[in-house]
C-alpha cells in the first residue's frame, strides 16, 4: 500500500484529507472550497487547496482500487469527446453493470489501436474476466477483442450501452466546472481520483432503504478514513 506522510504542513491531515474528499466528491472548484473553509474560520488558499489536491489524490486514489472488490462480469464501454486546449481527444471508459468504474483513459484517437489500449490495460487491472462486453457499434471494440482472441459475448447497439453513457455525466459536470481540462495529463489525474471516489461512495441509494442507505453511507466513510490514514 502506498506510504502516506504529512509530515511538515502547516495544517493538520484532518484539514486536508477533508479538503480532497471536498474537491473529488463534489461539483466545486478550488475557489469554492476556499470559501466553504474560510467560513468555518480556516484561511486556505485555493492554490494550497490544488497542491493538496496533486499531492495526495494520486495516493488516495490507488488505496481505493487496492481496497475494492472485484468487478462484476458484465463490462460496459463507450467513449465520448472531451475538447483539450482546442483539440479534440476521447475518453475511453468502462464501467460493470452495477455502475462501478473499471477503467478510463484519454487518447488522442478512435481507432483500433486505442481499443486495444484500453482492453489491455482494462484486463491487467481488474482480478475477474468479463462474461459479456457490451459496446456501441464501433468496429474498433470488435477488432481489438479479436486480435486479443477474447471469448466472450460481445452485444452491441446504440441502447444497450446507456449504462456506459450515463457514467459519462458526472464527468461532463466536473468538465464544464473545471472549464474543461488544461492537459491529458492533468485530465487523467483528475479523473483517476475522481473514478475512485466516486466508486467508494457509489451506494445506489436509489435501490435501498434510507436506512440501509445510512448503513452503506457510514461504511463507505470508515473506509475512506483508512484510506487517507497516515502511513
Amino acid at each position: 500500500m502506498t506510504n502516506i506522510s504529512y509530515h511538515r504542513h502547516r495544517f493538520p491531515p484532518e484539514i486536508i484529507q477533508y479538503t480532497v474528499w471536498l474537491y473529488s466528491k463534489f461539483t466545486l472548484s478550488y475557489r469554492d472550497i476556499e470559501d466553504l473553509l474560510a467560513e468555518r474560520g480556516l484561511d486556505v488558499s485555493y492554490e494550497t487547496i490544488r497542491r493538496w489536491v496533486n499531492k495526495f489524490g494520486s495516493s488516495y486514489a490507488r488505496r481505493i482500487r487496492s481496497n475494492r472488490p472485484g468487478a462484476d462480469t458484465i463490462w460496459h464501454l463507450d467513449e465520448m469527446v472531451v475538447v483539450i486546449n482546442g483539440r479534440k481527444y476521447w475518453l475511453w471508459r468502462a464501467v460493470d453493470s452495477e455502475g462501478e468504474v473499471l477503467e478510463f483513459l484519454i487518447q488522442s484517437r478512435r481507432n483500433r489501436r486505442a481499443a486495444l489500449r484500453l482492453f489491455k490495460k482494462l484486463l491487467g487491472r481488474q482480478k475477474v474476466q468479463p462474461e459479456t462486453i457490451v459496446t456501441d457499434k464501433l468496429r474498433s471494440y470488435s477488432t481489438a477483442l479479436r486480435t486479443l482472441q477474447i471469448d466472450v459475448d460481445h452485444q452491441q447497439g446504440i441502447y444497450r450501452n446507456n449504462r456506459a453513457e450515463n457514467s459519462h455525466l458526472p464527468v461532463r459536470r466536473r468538465e464544464r466546472k473545471m472549464q474543461r481540462f488544461k492537459s491529458p495529463g492533468s485530465a487523467q489525474r483528475f479523473l483517476n481520483l475522481h473514478a475512485s471516489v466516486y466508486n467508494l461512495f457509489n451506494i445506489q441509494r436509489h435501490l435501498t432503504t434510507r436506512e440501509t442507505m445510512k448503513l452503506f453511507r457510514a461504511e463507505a466513510m470508515d473506509q475512506w478514513k483508512q484510506v487517507v490514514a497516515a502511513g
